[in-house]
């Protein structure tokens, strides 16, 4: 299953592809006793698809047989057992990918000649991905982080290693020097390295970058890195050797300080908005706003979702699941037309913006 959304890959999918291309998309759970019910309503929704294709005059015989057969093969791939909160299935001829998101998506089946990909877009959005690097002086590491875990990545080559060699312990004690390992230039070579393939890393999936090590070899970073000397550096060692868990502990309270500090910043930016009288508050009038390119930075509480119709193209009010003019995914809608007019769209504690009814936006003009 894929996990990450870089620029290339969300252009890739964009494209046009020959009809119909089909986007599946279910809600998932990561516990018990809820992700009881994924299997099934997998299926079901699956099935769905099928019927649709069957029922669809303008899809030729051989077509259908091609997308359907790209959908069993994209569901013997779903992995239910490591289940986030949403799954997407995109199949085409001769093409299919499986999507798991860490934020939860509405029950639906779409045939057109593109892929549905706001829901991808809102949740990379909502989960603020991020690297941490953590340095040895014999290991370096790459760890793969999300909104509750980081795994360890082996992109661009990682983890980089090297035997440490052995210093004369007996010339050291003549001279009565005992050189840090981090000033030894075989070690800051190594570093370099690893600056340098991060560096292509950060290139090809661009995201905030965090580098744990001892304080000596965070200090060798700032004189030997680029990119790593501009990382945000937490002195915690022993994390290059260390395990996911570990490393997720030790980065917590980084994370979770620099959450109080964006929800602040929001805050004030939204506050000094309303006096300037570039603001806009609630779904609909953040929607006219956002279609109009007008949102230089959106705010949102992290599980707010709407279901809305449109009532004759002017104003949306609020629908019921299921209604046959809904739309269940506003908010990804919203979210993904403020990217496309490179807006700032910022994530932030349900409950932060009441007074704006979940949903709030500077604007430009």
């Amino acid at each position: 299953m894929e996990h990450e959304l870089s620029p290339s890959t969300l252009s890739e999918l964009r494209r046009p592809r020959p009809y119909p291309a089909v986007s599946v998309l279910t809600p998932t759970h990561r516990r018990e006793p809820d992700n009881a019910q994924d299997p099934v309503r997998l299926r079901n929704v699956v099935a769905e698809a099928k019927k649709q294709l069957e029922a669809d005059p303008s899809v030729t015989r051989e077509r259908r047989s091609d997308v359907v057969r790209q959908l069993d093969q994209a569901l013997m791939e779903v992995d239910l057992a490591h289940a986030e909160d949403g799954l997407v299935i995109f199949a085409a001829p001769g093409e299919h990918q499986v999507w798991s998101l860490a934020r939860s998506v509405p029950e639906r089946v779409v045939l057109s000649d593109t892929f549905l990909t706001r829901n991808l877009v809102s949740a990379h959005a909502a989960e603020r991905p991020f690297w941490v690097l953590s340095v040895s002086a014999d290991r370096v590491t790459l760890w793969n982080g999300g909104i509750d875990r980081v795994t360890e990545d082996h992109t661009g080559g990682f983890p980089m290693t090297r035997s440490t060699p052995n210093f004369d312990a007996e010339r050291l004690e003549r001279i009565g020097d005992v050189p840090s390992t981090f000033r030894d230039e075989d070690t800051r070579h190594f570093l370099r390295e690893a600056d340098a393939t991060m560096g292509m890393v950060l290139r090809e999936h661009p995201r905030r970058l965090y580098v744990t090590g001892e304080q000596a070899a965070l200090s060798a970073l700032d004189e030997v890195g680029g990119v790593t000397k501009e990382a945000v550096h937490v002195p915690h060692g022993g994390l290059a050797h260390g395990a996911p868990e570990a490393v997720w502990q030790a980065m917590r309270p980084v994370l979770d300080a620099e959450a109080r500090r964006d929800t602040e910043a929001v805050a004030r930016e939204l506050e000094t908005a309303r006096g300037r009288k570039s603001f806009a508050a609630g779904v609909d009038e953040v929607w006219h706003s956002a279609r109009e390119g007008r949102v230089r930075l959106l705010a949102v509480e992290e599980n707010f979702r709407m279901t809305v119709r449109d009532a004759l193209g002017e104003h949306l009010v609020p629908a019921d699941s299921g209604d046959l003019d809904a739309r269940e995914d506003i908010v990804d809608e919203i979210v993904e037309q403020c990217l496309e007019t490179g807006a700032e769209v910022r994530f932030v504690p349900d409950g932060a913006l009441l007074d704006a009814q979940g949903i709030a936006g500077v604007l430009r003009y």
